[in-house]
């Protein structure tokens, strides 16, 4: 498999949120592919109204199909249900989902790490190979 472009899931509502997606932006820019970040875009209409939720929904969901893979950037337990749905939607149409675990500590719930392709941890982005896609099982705490 050659993975060319990504869509970049991951909450942005704080600071550290950010940090980690710009993190995230900055490895991905630096292996040369192309990847989408929600963060970075801007959909319709007047945030917090029922138009520009559709077009959110709309513009992510057609960016996830568009994609080779998804890299998701993951909390633990008290992860981002938005990102959540952007996992099970992509594993749905048979994308490949590399969950990236962001705490070492973190409870992980079992429908996030075993409904993705593979887990990882922040640190290991930078020099995870995603055309071999190489499969690591979660082996933390879970629930």
């Amino acid at each position: 498999m050659s993975v060319k472009r990504i869509y970049l899931a991951g909450p942005f509502f704080n600071d550290e949120e950010i940090k980690n997606i710009e993190y995230a932006e900055a490895v991905l820019k630096g292996k040369g592919l192309s990847f989408f970040s929600p963060m970075r875009h801007k959909a319709d209409g007047k945030p917090g109204t029922p138009d520009w939720a559709g077009n959110v929904f709309v513009m992510d969901r057609n960016e996830i199909d568009r994609a080779d893979a998804v890299i998701a950037l993951y909390y633990g337990n008290t992860g981002d249900t938005g990102t959540a749905w952007e996992c099970g939607y992509a594993s749905a149409i048979g994308k490949p989902v590399v969950l990236v675990h962001v705490y070492r500590d973190a409870d992980s719930n079992i429908m996030m790490h075993c409904g993705c392709t593979t887990n990882i941890y922040i640190e290991d982005l930078k020099d995870f190979d995603l055309d071999l896609m190489p499969v690591y099982e979660y082996t933390g705490k879970m629930f």
